[in-house]
């Protein structure tokens, strides 16, 4: 069901599930994501098969889906032979994939659009370094164009995800201002700091005063990282706190593989809870069944 409340509203009044990793639910659909666009080549070849992930996490009761356009940039689909303007139309239907999703299901299903960082388009793992030697400016005008075509397709927010360094959280916040759309924005981290080093206090405190922001914290990090950073994300900022960790797999860029256990606890959501999480749930490698066990524990 489209949501008759806002996002915001709704983190106002308790915890909202938030979907699990898309591309593993797509590798367990039979889908090649072999590729350097990852699961946003879908978007062009088979839109069905992410409509269908989506629908995997709605069954399990997520009712925040992410869209599949972490990974697609102009560059991006450029290198592919991808013209502008189609470009700007597959970014469009990430959202009406998702939305479409979550029309048939009884409760309100909001749809996020992923912006991911500068390094998913580079597609060789330095989203996890950040640090890319561009301009606050410069990243800035590499984000704003892909953010105004998810604007314009009515999401519900904008999941500024996977940001490694404060630098690109600060470029984001930028671009996304005067969108008409609220925004979260998560780091990816590493301890106490962000992927880039910083410490996480700084960089928490850049949303800290901005309105569009309904929701700041962490995500594809290593669940034991998140505890901390939860509370200190609501420490800093004040805010509903968003935190999606990995399974705990560590991904190895060079071999495009995820090595390593899983250590996802669903069960942790309490602990979440407890410091201040209000939307919660999986990013990579965290599938439907993850989320099910995290839904039914917020529910009790």
């Amino acid at each position: 069901m489209k949501p008759t409340r806002t996002l915001a509203t709704a983190l106002a009044r308790g915890t909202v599930v938030l979907d699990g990793g898309l591309s593993n639910q797509l590798a367990a659909q039979g889908c090649d994501l072999s590729d350097a666009l990852w699961s946003a080549r879908l978007l062009v070849d088979s839109p069905e098969q992410i409509e269908a992930a989506h629908a995997a996490y709605v069954r399990a009761g997520a009712r925040v889906l992410i869209t599949s356009s972490y990974q697609a940039t102009y560059e991006g689909l450029a290198r592919r032979g991808v013209s502008r303007d189609t470009a700007s139309a597959l970014l469009v239907r990430s959202v009406e994939l998702a939305r479409r999703a979550g029309a048939a299901e009884r409760d309100e299903v909001w749809v996020a659009a992923s912006v991911g960082p500068y390094g998913a388009m580079l597609a060789d793992g330095s989203e996890y370094r950040g640090r890319y030697g561009l301009s606050v400016r410069e990243l800035e005008r590499f984000h704003r164009p892909r953010i105004e075509a998810l604007a314009s397709a009515g999401p519900d927010a904008l999941a500024l995800e996977t940001v490694p360094d404060t630098d690109e959280a600060e470029a984001l916040l930028r671009a996304a201002a005067g969108c008409g759309v609220p925004v979260w924005l998560s780091y990816s981290i590493e301890g106490e700091r962000t992927r880039a080093g910083q410490p996480l206090a700084d960089a928490f405190a850049l949303a800290a005063g901005e309105g569009q922001v309904i929701a700041v914290g962490i995500n594809c990090c290593e669940p034991g990282d998140t505890d901390r950073a939860v509370a200190l994300a609501a420490s800093v900022t004040g805010k509903p706190v968003v935190v999606y960790p990995n399974s705990g797999e560590g991904w190895d860029a060079g071999a495009r593989s995820w090595r390593g256990d899983a250590t996802f606890d669903p069960s942790r959501v309490r602990s979440w809870q407890a410091a201040g999480a209000r939307l919660v749930g999986g990013c990579c490698r965290v599938g439907p069944e993850q989320i099910a066990e995290l839904s039914a524990l917020t529910e009790r």
